[in-house]
């Protein structure tokens, strides 16, 4: 999708409304499923059952919840999906990690949309949330569960748990990521970006931008 220069020739828009809606939308859904998934995994955070009226209805929103997570992010993946491919440049960019961490931009491969350490998530990302859904089918007792021998139940209450642990892990590093880099909520929040954030940050992505 084309992007446009936005009515102030100062800033390039970065994100739809749309795009916007789209991620906040599946970032909230995480939060939710983040909390009630920790009150179910250990007593110790059980506290947490009263953010969602209580155990039980912990246990039935959870899952319905997740649903609406992986569609609102299966979304978004179609639609960032073109610029999260790897090419040359990102294999270069991750070879030079330590400029990277030094905020030596000047000496790296020119950036497009997105960074290699970007891409990489998104891909991770996406191989959570399928591993999730399809774990989660398996462990949803009110509908799914009784189709399935206890042992396989087992393993996907592991696989669900391992991948969710990955998940959370990836998400602090998103939004660590995101504070570091200034401007990046902005563009999340506001859909907007600086010329010079763009020029410094994705230069390749602000040539085509403003062409």
């Amino acid at each position: 999708m084309k992007h446009h220069r936005h009515e102030n020739p100062e800033l390039i828009e970065r994100y739809t409304p749309n795009e916007r809606t789209n991620h906040w939308i599946t970032a909230i859904s995480f939060v939710l499923l983040a909390l009630s998934g920790l009150a179910m995994f250990h007593p110790a955070m059980s506290w947490l059952y009263a953010l969602f009226g209580g155990g039980q209805w912990t246990r039935i929103l959870h899952p319905f919840v997740g649903i609406v997570m992986f569609v609102s992010f299966m979304i978004l993946a179609l639609r960032f999906w073109h610029h999260n491919y790897l090419d040359a440049d990102d294999v270069q960019w991750l070879r030079q990690i330590n400029d990277v961490l030094t905020n030596r931009e000047d000496r790296l491969p020119e950036i497009g949309k997105y960074n290699a350490g970007q891409k990489l998530l998104f891909f991770v990302l996406v191989l959570c949330l399928l591993s999730l859904l399809l774990s989660g089918i398996v462990i949803w007792r009110a509908y799914f569960a009784f189709y399935f021998p206890i042992e396989v139940i087992r393993i996907a209450a592991v696989i669900h748990a391992a991948a969710a642990f990955v998940l959370i892990c990836s998400i602090i590093v998103h939004i660590y990521a995101a504070i570091w880099v200034k401007g990046s909520i902005g563009a999340m929040v506001r859909g907007t970006v600086t010329l010079g954030w763009a020029r410094k940050h994705h230069p390749k992505w602000f040539r085509e931008s403003i062409k």
